[in-house]
């Protein structure tokens, strides 16, 4: 990292179509009741509140303050984290959209405090072997990929709940 780097138009640009699919995750659940949250609907079992987790820890937590800043203490709680898709009777829908907002508000210091060329600071070789992303830049492209792949997941998902779809065009 490199403290206060300036943000660019680029990484701008990047960060606002991130927001664009966050706030997608995070609208697309708005209205649904606790049951519904965590509700399975298709054959895989996951549910709404468990992808919400996997996006807040596996995705804004794991790239952002992992790969890209290298907080040892959230490398080191990789090693003894649970599967972050099931979410335990004892979370309730507050603290995992809580939590959601709260890492993607850390993973926004994170991509403030970098430059877009700046090299990873931890690669988890032992998940994928050899780095195939090599700064900031490039895993803002991943994370905003997977963010808005999942937030498709749930617009499928909340269809089969109550029917009711993110954008309807007439």
């Amino acid at each position: 990292m490199t403290g206060d780097a300036p943000v660019n138009s680029e990484i701008r640009a990047l960060l606002r179509a991130l927001d664009g699919q966050r706030r997608h995750i995070v609208g697309i659940l708005d209205g649904l009741d606790a049951d519904a949250l965590r509700q399975a609907v298709l054959p895989s079992g996951w549910n709404c509140l468990g992808l919400v987790q996997h996006l807040a820890l596996d995705v804004e937590r794991f790239w952002f303050r992992a790969v890209v800043a290298g907080e040892k203490d959230v490398i080191r709680a990789l090693d003894d984290s649970d599967d972050a898709w099931q979410v335990g009777p004892d979370l309730t829908a507050a603290d995992v959209l809580g939590r959601y907002r709260h890492e993607t508000d850390l993973a926004d210091a994170v991509i403030a405090a970098t430059a877009a060329d700046t090299g990873l600071a931890w690669w988890p070789h032992h998940l994928f072997g050899e780095p195939h992303l090599h700064n900031l830049r490039d895993v803002l492209l991943h994370v905003i990929t997977e963010t808005a792949c999942h937030a498709g997941h749930l617009d499928a998902a909340r269809e089969l709940i109550d029917g009711r779809r993110w954008m309807v065009l007439t």
